[in-house]
């Protein structure tokens, strides 16, 4: 990768993140209110799908082939990516803390450095790993889980940390004509109604109640959060880092979206009145050090979960 793509990607990197941090800020009020998770969040995804429906059109020109021939890509994030990744999350929040949730979920990265280091069969760089670790660090410090988790609590939250994983390698494969916004439209339709028809099922609770909400200091319709979260935390956010995993890659993009617990972290004291302790401070810097360690990989195999195969190096090939 050149270094100037990388700083693209980056850049929108952050803005995935400054976007995708602000859900819980703004889902939050709802939940309050009566909310159940698994309905907000459906509700989320099939409005960012339904925002972004018209611009995937138009970015399609016409030329549906593409939607064909990245059917499981669309498959993949809409049913991994989106619906079974919340999902798994959803249920690890009923059983274990939510610090250790997103712990968990957040260590991401890690499986896909170890993804690749199984498959490639290579050792990653010292700053790769380097970066991981001090990274992971920071993620604790910012999260700061708690204890008192069960076995089954545990195993989904691994599940979402799987999805979450995969996610990021849908995302970085090569597009084959599919645009990021179509790639995010569709997969958050298929998503969000995916967890809709889970929602009827009755496995997971799904309440809605059409009142008012706490938000900005006053009394707010319930629709104003929800409305946020949809264009500028989910339509916005999904096609901004489905952008970036395409030019940074699975591996770095991942490390990336820890900017996200970073950013969620801004928000809830910015909008909820949350504190930032110092810890959370000195945790926040760690991730970015660790990003910044990832980055400086001269390694840049571990892209898009393929590696090309160390015995034959004049046949270049697609390399995670």
């Amino acid at each position: 990768m050149q270094r100037t793509s990388v700083t693209t990607g980056l850049v929108i990197a952050v803005i995935a993140a400054l976007t995708f941090g602000a859900s819980g800020a703004l889902v939050k009020p709802l939940l309050e209110s009566g909310w159940s998770p698994a309905a907000a969040v459906t509700a989320r995804a099939l409005i960012g799908g339904v925002v972004l429906s018209p611009i995937a059109v138009l970015s399609l020109r016409g030329n549906w082939n593409a939607l064909w021939r990245g059917r499981w890509r669309v498959l993949g994030m809409g049913l991994i990516g989106v619906a079974g990744t919340q999902l798994a999350y959803f249920a690890s929040l009923q059983r274990i803390p939510i610090g250790t949730a997103v712990l968990l979920e957040y260590m991401a990265p890690i499986l896909l450095v170890l993804f690749v280091w199984a498959r490639s069969r290579r050792l990653p760089e010292v700053v790769v790993l380097a970066g991981s670790v001090v990274a992971v660090a920071g993620l604790v410090l910012v999260v700061g889980p708690a204890g008192g988790a069960d076995v089954l609590g545990l195993v989904f939250a691994l599940l979402a940390m799987v999805g979450c994983a995969i996610y990021y390698v849908i995302a970085a494969r090569p597009n084959d004509g599919l645009p990021p916004v179509a790639l995010a439209s569709f997969g958050l339709l298929l998503g969000g109604g995916a967890l809709w028809l889970v929602g009827l099922t009755g496995l997971v609770p799904f309440t809605a109640p059409f009142t008012t909400v706490r938000m900005f200091g006053a009394e707010q319709p319930w629709w104003i959060p929800l409305v946020i979260v949809g264009v500028v935390a989910t339509a916005v956010a999904y096609t901004a880092n489905i952008t970036a995993s395409a030019i940074l890659g699975s591996r770095l993009a991942s490390f990336a979206g820890l900017l996200e617990v970073i950013a969620a972290t801004f928000y809830a004291w910015l909008l909820l009145g949350e504190n930032i302790t110092v810890i959370q401070l000195v945790g926040g810097a760690l991730i970015l050090a660790g990003i910044a360690l990832v980055r400086s990989a001269k390694d840049t195999s571990a892209v898009d979960g393929h590696v090309a195969p160390a015995a034959t190096p004049a046949v270049p090939q697609p390399t995670p």
